[in-house]
């Protein structure tokens, strides 16, 4: 077995040991809130970035025993923006390193098969120029894996509401938790990602939104392999192809790319009989 795959297996391990660690019986996150010293408890606004930083800050001592049980030293981030969240690295032998991103994101309440989708990180500099040290802990290249530690969760009653509601201490268990129903997964991020940009003006890789399909690394380019991933996102946008009205197009779809690079498209995960990409 190789370090990454059971690194992977271990992981998986340690992702369905955390559900029971962070919910109560009925589904519940355990987190309520906040307290202060007069025993007040102040619940928790239901902001997505919120959510992500208090979830990671309740994983990490799970996290820390983790990665002491199985040899290896944690590293987080030096600064909030930079990839990943956690270096694993080996005690026995430092060459071995795993990026591992925390990823929270909800479950679409009309469609619940579907998530609001994540980000899997920069296309930028640190992914393009895979010896560069920009915004990330170590060069991409000396990483034996990149993973992403996710929960997919449900929205409770109290994300309807813009501010935060105070209870007392002895009420903590009434409280109605801002998420519930988590479902943790693992996966390596090339085996979860879309051909479409996460965010709006960043250079950030979006995720698919099937969840079967992150559960099971059923992305657009499970089938096609990393070498894939790695071209079309240090390429994403730069190469230009002529339409039938003799114009230039900039390429930023995952057909159009396979197709320039002479590659076989039926083999691009959500791909239709049509030709055409499922949403």
């Amino acid at each position: 077995m190789t370090p990454k795959l059971d690194f992977e297996l271990q992981l998986v391990q340690l992702a369905e040991q955390l559900k029971t660690q962070v919910s109560t019986e009925d589904g519940q996150w355990t987190i309520k809130g906040f307290v202060d010293i007069f025993s007040n408890v102040y619940t928790i606004s239901s902001d997505t970035k919120v959510l992500s930083k208090i979830l990671e800050i309740h994983l990490l001592p799970q996290i820390m025993g983790f990665a002491q049980m199985h040899g290896y030293k944690v590293i987080l981030a030096d600064h909030q923006n930079y990839y990943p969240d956690i270096s694993f690295v080996s005690s026995e032998d430092e060459s071995i390193k795993f990026a591992v991103d925390f990823k929270t994101t909800y479950r679409n309440a009309q469609k619940p098969h579907l998530c609001n989708g994540f980000t899997l990180g920069s296309h930028g500099k640190y992914f393009q120029d895979r010896t560069s040290r920009k915004n990330i802990q170590f060069p991409y290249n000396s990483y034996s894996g990149h993973f992403c530690l996710g929960i997919i969760y449900d929205r409770g009653e109290e994300a309807s509401r813009d501010g935060t509601s105070i209870h007392k201490l002895e009420e903590l268990k009434s409280i109605t938790s801002v998420v519930k129903n988590l479902h943790f997964f693992v996966a390596e991020k090339w085996k979860i990602a879309s051909d479409k940009s996460g965010s709006g003006n960043t250079a950030n890789i979006g995720s698919i939104h099937s969840i079967d399909d992150i559960t099971h690394g059923r992305g657009m380019f499970s089938k096609l392999g990393e070498a894939w991933f790695d071209d079309y996102w240090m390429n994403y946008g730069n190469i230009l192809i002529k339409t039938s009205a003799g114009v230039g197009k900039k390429i930023t779809s995952l057909e159009e790319f396979v197709k320039y690079r002479n590659g076989d498209a039926s083999r691009i995960v959500g791909r239709n009989t049509n030709g055409m990409v499922d949403a």
